[in-house]
């Protein structure tokens, strides 16, 4: 439980925590800790705070930083565990899903960088790598200095149809 109201900061608090469960083992090396994101929703606290916890871990010295893919227990030379699919990766799928779906429609925008940042709760190099994701595989396309529209579905990847 946090005592929000104590002399020590919240996220000296929550990076505790965290230190507990990496000097456990319930984190081992190589695994990624909690997201700001997931940090953020357990504890109730902002994105702020949540990157000072990881800023605190790393002086720490007990995890590293890899930016666009997240903060991992341990070195930098430690083996990375497996990963599941990235996180960009996942949000880009969600998206296609409602692509398919009809809940964006051919030749309409899809919502804007701001407001794919706040309903996934993630930065906007992650949103920006998702519509690079759509992109490549061919459901949107972006016209400069207008927006990300759905295309066409004969576009779409083979196995949307």
């Amino acid at each position: 439980m946090l005592d929000r109201d104590g002399p020590i900061p919240v996220y000296k608090q929550i990076a505790e925590v965290i230190r507990e469960r990496i000097t456990s083992g319930d984190i081992p090396p190589g695994e990624a800790m909690p997201s700001e994101t997931e940090l953020e929703s357990e504890y109730g606290v902002a994105r702020t705070t949540a990157r000072r916890v990881a800023r605190e871990l790393r002086e720490q010295g007990l995890v590293y930083t890899i930016q666009g893919e997240g903060t991992f227990v341990g070195k930098p030379e430690t083996p990375r565990a497996p990963r599941k699919t990235p996180l960009y990766q996942q949000i880009a799928n969600e998206i296609a899903e409602r692509i398919r779906k009809g809940e964006f429609r051919p030749n309409r925008a899809i919502p804007s960088e701001k407001t794919l940042m706040e309903q996934y709760g993630v930065a906007k190099v992650t949103i920006r790598n998702s519509v690079a994701f759509l992109r490549d595989q061919g459901w949107v396309f972006t016209v400069r200095h207008r927006g990300t529209y759905v295309a066409q579905p004969e576009a779409w990847p083979d196995k949307a149809k």
